[in-house]
C-alpha cells in the first residue's frame, strides 16, 4: 500500500531529478540552443561586454539609411557623437517591438555597466496590424529561451511550440476583428464608427486627381495611413501598453535612467492624404502616451512631428525610416534630453541641414 510518505518521497525525487537535468542542460547544451534559436542574446552580450553605459534599443528605424545619404550611420551613432567620453551601444532588431525589447533588456545582468536606456517608442506598434503581424510568430519563437524561467522548461516550451504561434490567416482575422470592433472615439459627426468602415469609405470615395479621376496609388496609400494610425489606444487592454509598463518596472528595479524615444511619423503625409481627423488621433495618442509615462518618471522625447515629409525614405508606405537629416534631428533631440544626466560629458554637435540631401 502506497503511503503519503512514499508519495512525498517520489515527488521529491522527481523534483531533484528535474533540478539536476536543468543544471546539466544549462551547463552543456543551453548555449548551443541559444545560438541556434535565440541569437538575439548576442546583441545584449555585446553592449555588456563593451561596457556600455548608455544603451539605445530599437527596430529598423535605427539602422535604415537612404541610398544618397552622405553619412549612413544609425540614429544611435549620431546620439553617441554628443557624448564622446561615454560608452554607448545599441540593441537593434528589425520589426521588433516593446515586448521583444523587454525580454532583451531583462537579460542584461543585474550587475552591469548599463545606467541609461533609450527605448524606441513607435506609435504604429500600438495598432492592430502590428500587434497581430505575421512576423509575430518568429519573433516570439526567438525569445522563448530568454524567458525568466528554468532553462530546461524553456527548451520544452520551444520544442512543443509553447509560444504565440498562429498562421497568417489567423492573425489577419485578429487584426480585422480589431478594426471592426475598436471605437475611434472621434467627433460626434464623424461618418465612420471604426477603422474598417473608414478604410472602406475612403477606398470607395478615392483620392481625386485635378481632373476628377481617382488616383488609385494615392487612394491605396491613404488607406494604409488610416489602418496604420486610425486607432485610439485602449490603455486597459492594448498589449503594447503592458510591454512598455513592464520596461518601466524593470528600469525601476535596475535603477536605470529610462528614456522613451517617441519616433517621428509622417504627419504631413497623413494630413494631405486623409486630413485633420487622422492627425488628431495621432496627436491624441501621442499626448496620452507622454502623460502616462511621464507620470511614471520616464523621460519621453517627443519626435512625433520633428521630421518633414521629404525625409521619410518610404513614400508609398507607413514606416519610421528616415534619411540622414531626419535621423540627425531625432538623435539631436534624444541627446539634448540625455544632457540632463550627462551635463559635463555633453558636446554640442553642429550639423548644417542644408548640406544634407533632402531628395524626396
Amino acid at each position: 500500500m502506497t503511503t503519503i510518505k512514499d508519495i512525498l518521497f517520489r515527488v521529491l525525487l522527481v523534483a531533484l531529478l528535474l533540478v539536476a537535468f536543468n543544471f546539466i542542460y544549462k551547463a552543456f547544451f543551453f548555449e548551443d540552443d541559444l545560438q541556434e534559436h535565440s541569437g538575439l542574446i548576442n546583441l545584449v552580450r555585446t553592449v555588456v561586454n563593451d561596457n556600455c553605459e548608455i544603451v539605445y534599443v530599437g527596430e529598423s528605424s535605427n539602422n535604415t539609411a537612404r541610398s544618397d545619404d552622405a553619412d549612413k550611420r544609425m540614429i544611435s551613432d549620431f546620439v553617441a557623437d554628443y557624448f564622446p567620453t561615454v560608452k554607448m551601444g545599441n540593441i537593434t532588431k528589425p520589426a521588433s517591438h516593446a515586448g521583444i525589447y523587454y525580454e532583451l533588456l531583462r537579460n542584461i545582468p543585474e550587475v552591469s555597466p548599463v545606467k541609461t536606456v533609450v527605448v524606441t517608442l513607435n506609435l504604429r506598434s500600438f495598432n492592430a496590424q502590428w500587434i497581430y503581424s505575421d512576423l509575430e510568430t518568429p519573433l516570439q519563437k526567438s525569445i522563448v529561451l530568454l524567458k525568466d524561467r528554468p532553462a530546461l522548461y524553456n527548451r520544452f516550451m520551444l520544442s512543443f511550440k509553447g509560444y504565440d504561434i498562429k498562421t497568417n490567416e489567423e492573425r489577419e482575422k485578429q487584426f480585422k476583428h480589431m478594426w471592426r470592433h475598436s471605437p475611434l472615439l472621434l467627433r460626434d459627426d464623424f461618418p465612420y464608427e471604426n477603422v474598417a468602415k473608414w478604410d472602406k469609405g475612403t477606398a470607395e470615395k478615392g483620392i481625386r486627381n485635378d481632373d476628377g479621376s481617382i488616383n488609385y496609388e494615392l487612394t491605396t496609400l491613404a488607406c494604409h495611413y488610416i489602418k496604420g494610425y486610425g486607432f485610439s489606444i485602449d490603455f486597459s487592454s492594448n498589449p503594447r501598453v503592458t510591454d512598455f509598463d513592464n520596461i518601466v518596472r524593470l528600469a525601476e528595479e535596475r535603477n536605470w535612467n529610462l528614456v522613451f524615444n517617441l519616433m517621428a511619423e509622417n504627419i504631413q503625409k497623413a494630413d494631405s492624404l486623409v486630413g485633420d481627423d487622422l492627425v488628431f488621433l495621432m496627436r491624441r495618442n501621442r499626448d496620452k502616451l507622454i502623460e502616462r509615462y511621464q507620470k511614471n518618471g520616464v523621460l519621453v522625447v517627443d519626435n512625433l512631428e520633428a521630421v518633414e515629409d521629404e525625409q521619410f525614405i518610404d513614400q508609398n508606405w507607413t514606416t519610421e525610416h528616415y534619411a540622414e537629416k531626419g535621423r540627425r534631428i531625432i538623435a539631436a533631440n534624444v541627446a539634448k534630453a540625455l544632457k540632463g544626466w550627462y551635463p559635463t560629458q555633453f558636446v554640442d554637435v553642429a550639423f548644417i541641414p542644408d548640406t544634407i540631401s533632402t531628395k524626396p
